[in-house]
């Protein structure tokens, strides 16, 4: 699915909506984000080095994962609840296409506990264990 596609599942927009396409297949999530260049963080982080957040890169991850409750996330938001054992290898960087697998690992509604990682060409740069929960908006 495409951005547009994406914005039916999950409520973020632009300048947060961090995933380009997203699909799943055997319960996981896959998705990619195109890092341009001209993103919102990536102006002081750092000005002569720019680099990917950590943050973002957990956010991007998280967004990917919600795409797997599409059904379930109707009418609902997902709300970040915790992040656990998030190691980054290797940076992300303008020009960078990041690629995320995620996949959820149990279930106590209205908690979701999920594991991911992104990639940039194969190689790891981000892994970690997370949760959220799917809520009435606002």
């Amino acid at each position: 699915m495409d951005r547009e596609a994406i914005k039916n599942i999950l409520p973020h927009r632009e300048p947060m909506l961090l995933v380009d396409e997203a699909y799943v297949r055997d319960d996981k999530a896959f998705g990619k984000f195109h890092i341009k260049g001209d993103e919102w963080f990536l102006g002081g982080h750092f000005p002569d080095n720019p680099i990917v957040p950590g943050v973002i890169q957990c956010e991007i991850m998280a967004q990917t994962c919600c795409v797997l409750l599409a059904e379930k996330a109707a009418g609902l938001t997902p709300y970040f609840t915790s992040l656990d054992k998030v190691r980054f290898k290797n940076k992300v960087r303008p020009g960078d296409t990041m690629e995320l697998e995620c996949e959820i690992i149990k279930v106590k509604e209205p908690f979701y506990f999920a594991k991911g990682k992104g990639c940039v060409n194969g190689k790891i740069c981000i892994t970690g264990e997370f949760s959220f929960a799917l809520v009435k908006g606002v």
